[in-house]
Formats: C-alpha cells, sequence, structure tokens
C-alpha cells in the first residue's frame, strides 16, 4: 500500500513477440502457479509460434497473483498474460478478466471450505446442463477436485472456453444432490485393438494445411533426373582426411549439393523466382536457399541467406548452425521465410526418387535422392584390349559401374515450362558431377 492507502500496481508478463512476423502464439505448459514466488528469469511457461517453441522468462520478481490465459490459448503478442507483484497489489488493469480473476483462491488447495457437500464417492451434478464446448486441461481438472459439473460454466476464456476461474464461478446452489444419474452399465462390447487418439500440434496443423493448399492451387509437375556423384564421394572422402586445421572434414554431401544449387540458380533466374499473384514473376538476383530440416516437432525450413555468396566452408557452417536451432525449437521465426528455393534431401533415408512439395510462393523445389550403383557404357582404349577380352569384354566398349544420384525437381508449371526447369536440372547434374571445378569460380 501507498502512503495514501492506495494498492501498488502489479507488473503485468506480456506474451514475447517471437519474431517480426509473428502475431499471437499458443501458451503450452505453465511451470509457475497462483501463489508461488517468482524471480525475474524463471521460466514461467512454454509458448509456440506455428513453427517453433519458445520458454517465457518472468520479467518481475514477487508472487504470481493472477494468470488470465491458460494453456492451450492463443495469445496475441505483447498482451499480458500474467500478473506479478506483492500480496495485495492492484491486477485491475492489467486483463481484461482480472476483476474476477482476482477473486479467484491462489491455489485449489485452498478450495477445502467451498467444496461443501460433495464426497469422494459421488460427484455433485447439475439439473440442467449447457453443451461444453473447448475446456482448458486445468479447469477440468479443477472442476473434477472440486465435483462440480463443468458443463454448467459459463465459459470466459478466449473462443468460448472454459477455463480455470469458470469453474470457480460455478453457482453451487443450482446444483441439486438429487440429481445424480444412477449408474448404466453398458453390455458388454466385443474386444478391439487398443488405440491412442494423439492431437495434432500446432506445427503439424501448419504443415498440413501448407501442403494441402500447395497441392490443391499450384499446377506442380516434378521431373526425375539423375547425376554421377562420383566426383562428389571421392571429394568427400579427401575433406574427411584433411588436416583438422582446415575444418574441412565435417562437409557433408548436402553441403555440396547446396553449394552446386546456389551457383546453379544464378544462371536460370525463372526457378529462383516467387509467383505473386499468379500473373507476377518476381525474379531474385540472390539466392536465399530454404533447407528442410527434420524434427521432433515436425519439419521445419530454415533460409541460409545470400547462399550464393558464400563459400562451401562457410555454407556448410551456415547450414549446420540453422539446422541444429530448428531441431532445438528455439530458432527465430524469421529465419524459417523468404527462401527462393528450397532443397529436401531425403537421401540419407535411402530414398530413391520422390515428389516434393513445393513452398509457395516459391516455384520450385528439389529433391535430393540417395545413391545407388547404376552401369554404363564405357569406351575402352585399344591399348588395353586384350586385357578386357581376357576380362570376357570384346569389342570397343564395356560396362562400368558409377555411384549416381537422383534428383527430383518440382516446379510450377504455371510459372515454368518443362524445357527450362529441365535445363536447370541438367546444368545442376553437370555442376555435381565437377564440383571440384566449381570450387574454383
Amino acid at each position: 500500500m501507498s502512503a495514501k492507502g492506495e494498492k501498488k500496481m502489479a507488473v503485468g508478463v506480456v506474451m514475447p513477440k517471437a519474431g517480426i512476423s509473428v502475431e499471437s502464439c499458443i501458451i503450452g505448459t505453465w511451470h509457475k502457479k497462483l501463489g508461488d514466488h517468482i524471480n525475474v528469469g524463471d521460466i514461467l511457461f512454454d509458448y509456440e509460434t506455428d513453427k517453433a517453441a519458445f520458454e517465457c522468462e518472468s520479467t518481475a520478481e514477487g508472487v504470481l497473483l493472477a494468470v488470465f490465459f491458460e494453456s492451450g490459448d492463443e495469445v496475441p503478442c505483447l498482451d499480458v498474460v500474467c500478473a506479478v507483484g506483492a500480496e495485495g497489489d492492484d491486477i485491475s488493469g492489467l486483463g481484461a478478466q482480472n476483476e474476477e480473476t482476482a477473486n479467484q483462491p491462489a491455489s485449489v488447495d485452498k478450495l477445502q471450505d467451498v467444496i461443501i457437500g460433495a464426497t469422494d464417492e459421488q460427484p455433485i451434478v447439475a439439473m440442467e446442463r449447457n453443451n461444453l464446448g473447448a475446456i482448458s486441461p486445468r479447469a477440468r481438472k479443477l472442476a473434477e477436485r472440486m465435483k462440480v459439473d463443468a458443463s454448467v460454466a459459463t465459459p470466459t476464456g478466449p473462443r468460448g472456453r472454459v477455463i480455470e476461474r469458470d469453474i470457480f464461478k460455478i453457482d453451487r446452489r443450482d446444483i441439486k444432490t438429487d440429481a445424480i444419474k444412477p449408474e448404466i452399465k453398458p453390455s458388454a462390447a466385443p474386444a478391439v485393438s487398443e488405440f491412442v487418439d494423439e492431437k495434432m500440434s500446432q506445427i503439424r496443423k501448419v504443415i498440413a494445411k501448407s501442403m494441402t493448399k500447395s497441392l490443391s492451387e499450384l499446377a506442380q509437375l516434378t521431373n526425375h533426373h539423375s547425376c554421377d556423384a562420383t566426383a562428389m564421394l571421392n571429394l568427400r572422402q579427401r575433406f574427411k582426411s584433411s588436416s583438422e586445421a582446415l575444418g574441412l572434414s565435417g562437409i557433408s554431401l548436402n553441403d555440396m549439393v547446396l553449394f552446386a544449387v546456389a551457383k546453379t540458380l544464378l544462371a536460370h533466374p525463372d526457378l529462383n523466382a516467387h509467383l505473386l499473384n499468379d500473373d507476377t514473376l518476381r525474379k531474385f538476383s540472390g539466392v536465399h536457399l530454404g533447407v528442410a530440416v527434420d524434427t521432433p516437432r515436425g519439419l521445419m525450413v530454415p533460409t541460409i541467406f545470400n547462399a550464393d555468396k558464400m563459400s562451401l566452408l562457410q555454407l556448410s557452417a551456415a547450414c549446420k548452425e540453422l539446422a541444429a536451432q530448428a531441431k532445438s525449437g528455439n530458432i527465430s521465426p524469421d529465419l524459417l521465410q523468404g527462401a527462393t528455393f528450397t532443397v529436401s534431401n531425403l537421401g540419407v533415408l535411402g530414398v530413391e526418387m520422390f515428389t516434393p512439395v513445393i513452398n509457395p510462393p516459391q516455384v520450385a523445389i528439389l529433391g535430393v535422392c540417395g545413391t545407388t550403383a547404376k552401369v554404363r557404357e564405357n569406351k575402352i582404349d585399344k591399348n588395353n584390349m586384350n586385357m578386357y577380352q581376357n576380362m570376357g569384354m570384346y569389342g570397343h566398349s564395356g560396362i562400368e559401374l558409377y555411384q549416381s544420384m537422383g534428383l527430383s525437381l518440382t516446379y510450377d508449371h504455371r510459372a515454368i515450362d518443362g524445357a527450362p526447369a529441365s535445363r536447370f536440372a541438367n546444368d545442376l547434374a553437370k555442376n555435381i558431377e565437377n564440383i571440384d571445378l566449381l570450387l574454383a569460380l
């Protein structure tokens, strides 16, 4: 209290803005409960955007006085999520429902004096029920503890959701114990296989929506090509056995493919482009390369900006750093947009060809496949004819094995025709086959 007897205002903790383009976030799990003492930097709750997960640290010290949003609620960025301060501090100006929240008990453990007439054997139910829509997990658990029927609660949470404060406000005078319905034992049902229903994560929902929209609105066509990966495989071995001081041992086959793609796109601006409003092709002078990354939360595509200006070593380091951030779930949403072309590599999983799906407004995406042994005709040096004849090979040609890598190029036929798309793929194959020469440019 101040000297004039006025309440001190509590401090509101806001939903962080996780990236320039992010407008709202969804609260995951609360790690603190009402009445807990909070220090600056303590993790209050975790939250997620449509692409990544984060933790919200407290910006104030004191007691957690009020929580304005529950797990699962979508909260606009910079809106006040909770209030922190000293006992008795004023929270009336912090949240839309602060006056209601201020009157609720600090924890479920303090509800014993509120719960009257309920028994462990039989919960109290209501005579008249409303159609119960969404209910937060905390509200559901609270209703179970209080032995009250959540269906009579008036929802005040976002989008008509029943939240914890709504359970507190249930008028117990409207709940009649003589309205208990007798237990009805269902008849025996045939045995069925066990199963688990698992709700899709937010990022999975976004991926599903984006892929469906892409396939339904774009005229997608995939051409499958292949290239000789011998030179790239040999160079990879040289990198692995090189001096540690050079820092080249971590360069992967995927890094070399990305390097070749970035250089090749410079000569094919129609593929390094965005299709806008179905009638405008925006061609980029720089290559901003999207790299598909498999993460525990789902597919993410971080962007290597200005990949065409990087050395192979720089590109390799950037790719590994972005992939690590994506897998940890702490990558900035600003790094998950802005790509002009995307590469998706499933070769390590043994995929020989597939159909990658374009990420609009991009007009193309490259699928990189695994290496497989193929045969081809090889012209034989006449000076070694006797050797080949002894091996059972006659004439002036023979057969040799080589390692082939598959390249699956999907393009939007509204923006690109098959011939220019194939020319890009052919040029890319040549650059991969001559990767050691490409490095000299």
